[in-house]
């Protein structure tokens, strides 16, 4: 199955590449769904049609899904919640500042994964297009699975039949209601579930595409956007630049603006050497429909596979030679000085700007020490060798 997450900043068109792409996809004979996970539910617009919380089809083998971010609240963090209430009620929380405290920042996105993953595991559909969130809520969004699990791992109890023996002691000492079985199975569920979405959204068939438009502005987060989901294991599989102005001819202003975007374009192919750099000319009208969109699509790739998926290794590789074994991250754009790099026990903490990952190490990597480090060829590169064997 093939897994295609379009982002951007907002309002460049990455709903209408998104929506143009998997309108390409299904009329190829694909199976296809495409699902939004962002609030401004500008799918419906780009459809032309009504879209609800369930798969809509809006043509031959496509299907349309706006995600209800709160009807998937209900369905995955109800017993979590109503534990949450208890606790805040026991210490004398107010009913209706503990039902605010108990809406997790950022729990929507959360829940719009969790439906992804439920559709992709289906087994109804070929291709998933996901029309993302603008960049930074994007980013958020994805690098939450890997957060959250690492949290979740340190919350959950060890041995749940000594939490359930010693549940009356604890509730007696510590005053608040301790946890019943049904929470702890809601957390576990919540703990699996979006391991299973990290491992669909950085394994070889899903990887993400950056939809800007050719200003400067633009082009230096889509830049950003490119380390941080290289930071987090994300595959970028392309760039699609929107709006760019045809020939101006004898046009004075269009012609200067013409001249201006192809200052920025001649930026965009260098800055993403090595990725395809599909380019749409700017529209009189935006596309809605789905011959439309189709249209869109096909003069964007122009000949090329909209489908194709990346090749070659991840942003993330293990090598091992005699002389030691080397962990390789790569961080396109990102200098020496930018990132902070630490060993806490098990794992490798990379900070790249206002970004942290917490990296578990392999087993073999764990009982090895740090060697040395570098940035190379667009990489961050981290040697180790066995604990106890001299420095090099």
């Amino acid at each position: 199955m093939r897994i295609i997450l379009f982002t951007g900043k907002g309002g460049v068109g990455k709903t209408t590449a998104a929506a143009g792409t998997a309108t390409v996809a299904a009329r190829s004979g694909l199976r296809t769904l495409v699902l939004s996970t962002d609030a401004a539910h500008s799918l419906a617009d780009a459809f032309g049609v009504p879209i609800g919380p369930e798969p809509t089809r809006v043509a031959d083998r496509l299907f349309v899904q706006q995600v209800d971010a709160q009807q998937r609240f209900e369905r995955s963090w109800a017993e979590i919640q109503g534990y949450l209430l208890s606790v805040l009620d026991a210490v004398g929380v107010d009913p209706i500042a503990a039902e605010e405290l108990t809406v997790v920042p950022g729990a929507e996105e959360v829940l719009a994964l969790l439906e992804l993953r439920t559709q992709v595991l289906s087994g109804e559909w070929d291709v998933v297009v996901v029309d993302c969130a603008p960049t930074a809520e994007t980013l958020r969004l994805l690098a939450l699975p890997e957060a959250l699990g690492w949290y979740l791992d340190r919350v959950l109890p060890a041995d749940r039949r000594l939490v359930k023996a010693l549940r009356p002691v604890l509730a007696r000492a510590a005053g608040v209601p301790m946890p019943q079985d049904a929470v702890l199975e809601a957390v576990e569920r919540l703990h699996r579930d979006l391991e299973e979405v990290r491992a669909l959204l950085t394994g070889e068939d899903a990887s993400v595409r950056l939809v800007l438009t050719p200003e400067a502005v633009v082009v230096a987060e889509a830049r950003r956007s490119l380390t941080t989901l290289s930071l987090f294991g994300y595959r970028v599989d392309g760039v699609v630049a929107n709006r760019v102005f045809p020939d101006g001819g004898a046009d004075e202003w269009r012609r200067t603006w013409v001249e201006a975007q192809a200052a920025v374009l001649a930026e965009v192919e260098q800055s993403f050497t090595g990725l395809p750099v599909w380019r749409s000319s700017y529209q009189p009208s935006e596309p809605v429909g789905v011959d439309a969109l189709a249209g869109f699509a096909e003069a964007a790739y122009a000949g090329d596979d909209p489908l194709a998926a990346p090749k070659g290794d991840g942003p993330m590789t293990i090598t091992r030679t005699r002389s030691g074994t080397t962990l390789r991250i790569a961080l396109p754009f990102v200098a020496k000085s930018d990132i902070d790099l630490a060993r806490h026990g098990d794992e490798l903490v990379v900070t790249v700007g206002s970004y942290r990952r917490l990296i578990a190490l392999p087993a073999a990597l764990a009982r090895h020490s740090i060697a040395g480090a570098c940035i190379e060829d667009g990489a961050l590169r981290v040697r180790f060798r066995p604990d106890g064997e001299p420095a090099p």
